[in-house]
């Protein structure tokens, strides 16, 4: 058998010539199957829209100068040689995105004695693929695949589609991506340099995000952390920590937001998941100034004017009895029993042969100064303690508006997911 192997291939390759296209009629186009199988999807680089494929390319065309009797060789049908002895299609990726463009792999073809060539190449493929982020992190893609002849027309090479084109069935599972397809579709480009036909396969990967991790490690903290925004509101003010939970807080959902920035494309579509942060930062941001602004309310001193009378209406009447506050820390009831009434005869010395009652003067003053200062002192923290409990209504009334809000927006980012 290699006796026969060896006399076959110095018979074949004695007048042969790799270098022109093996066809009998020059004006006659060779016909080229392409069948590319998907084994492994390496990477997906979204910032740079690059696609990391691993392939399997089989490639089969008649050789018309390759043939032989098999009779003649001791019935040998098939032989495996090099494949830069034979005439090989310029077949490459057009969207390819390497820096390397080295030709492909020397691996052997096979031979049959009926002239047809079959050569299986392995490739790591890095293409453009145009990323859209918008439905991040429950988006889909479309990466493509275009392949043809450099730099023979259709009219000298035509390509075809292998019939197991776009194969998964040795798919290596992706701990990122799901393929749910690989279709095959043939185009044929008239190009402005040229007025030939140039024909070419394009493969189509359908892939889908597999969103669980990107779930649990930014959009279930960035939801934890959104609910502490409204809480920020029934913390007390005299703790002193309601501003510095607000700050806390976007810091963290900014630290969250740079990690989704730097792992994404910087185009104009703003992925679903920055949406969410973005309207949470907002939102934080809305209830630490409301804070601030409700703390300055809850330390009016004594030189504040009394509480309007439309807000004790609404406020303190009304609005308390909704959100259930009742009780503002400080109370004034030991002021409120003392009585601002006296009776002089018990606070001076009375005086007098006939009957008739007189106090001295300087001590019915100091009384009614001392009755004064009671009097003011009541009004004084019945003013404070009626701004305090305006400002506990308003903490109440936007700390269930908060939560609303967010528990709204998580629902509104969750249903536009496709």
């Amino acid at each position: 058998y290699g006796q026969f192997a060896h006399k076959l291939l110095n018979d074949l390759m004695e007048n042969y010539s790799s270098a022109l296209r093996p066809v009998d009629d020059t004006d006659k186009s060779l016909n080229v199957t392409l069948q590319v199988t998907l084994s492994q999807i390496k990477d997906m680089d979204e910032r740079n829209q690059v696609l990391i494929a691993y392939l399997w390319i089989r490639q089969t065309w008649h050789d018309a100068h390759l043939k032989w009797s098999k009779e003649e060789y001791d019935g040998l049908e098939v032989i495996r040689i090099p494949s830069s002895l034979v005439w090989r299609p310029d077949l490459v990726l057009y969207n390819k995105a390497d820096d390397d463009f080295s030709g492909p792999v020397d691996t052997n073809v096979v031979l049959r004695y009926n002239g047809e060539i079959t050569w299986d190449t392995p490739a790591i493929t890095k293409s453009s693929c145009v990323v859209d982020v918008s439905y991040f992190p429950f988006d889909s893609q479309q990466c493509n695949l275009t392949f043809g002849s450099w730099t023979y027309n259709g009219n000298q090479v035509d390509i075809a589609m292998g019939m197991d084109s776009g194969d998964l069935s040795d798919f290596v599972e992706n701990v990122e991506w799901e393929c749910h397809g690989m279709p095959a579709t043939k185009n044929v480009i008239m190009y402005g340099c040229c007025s030939d036909p140039y024909p070419d396969i394009t493969y189509t990967l359908l892939l889908q995000r597999r969103s669980s991790f990107y779930i649990f490690n930014l959009l279930l903290p960035c939801f934890l952390i959104s609910f502490l925004a409204p809480l920020g509101f029934y913390l007390p003010a005299d703790s002193g920590e309601k501003v510095s939970l607000g700050v806390t807080v976007l810091l963290a959902l900014t630290v969250f937001q740079m990690m989704v920035a730097e792992s994404m494309p910087p185009s104009e579509n703003v992925p679903l998941i920055g949406k969410y942060y973005i309207a949470t930062m907002t939102m934080v941001t809305a209830s630490t100034a409301l804070t601030i602004f409700i703390m300055n309310i809850h330390f009016c001193g004594a030189e504040a004017k009394p509480v309007p009378y439309w807000a004790k209406v609404l406020i303190i009447d009304y609005m308390s009895k909704i959100f259930f506050v009742y009780e503002v820390g400080e109370s004034c009831s030991f002021h409120a029993a003392f009585t601002l009434t006296f009776d002089p005869c018990v606070y001076c010395g009375c005086r007098g042969s006939s009957g008739i009652l007189s106090c001295d003067p300087k001590l019915v003053r100091n009384v009614e100064y001392i009755a004064s200062c009671f009097r003011e002192q009541k009004a004084t923290c019945l003013k404070v303690a009626e701004w305090k409990k305006v400002a506990k209504v308003m903490d109440r009334i936007f700390m269930w508006i908060f939560f609303i809000m967010v528990f709204l927006m998580s629902i509104l980012i969750i249903g536009k997911a496709p």
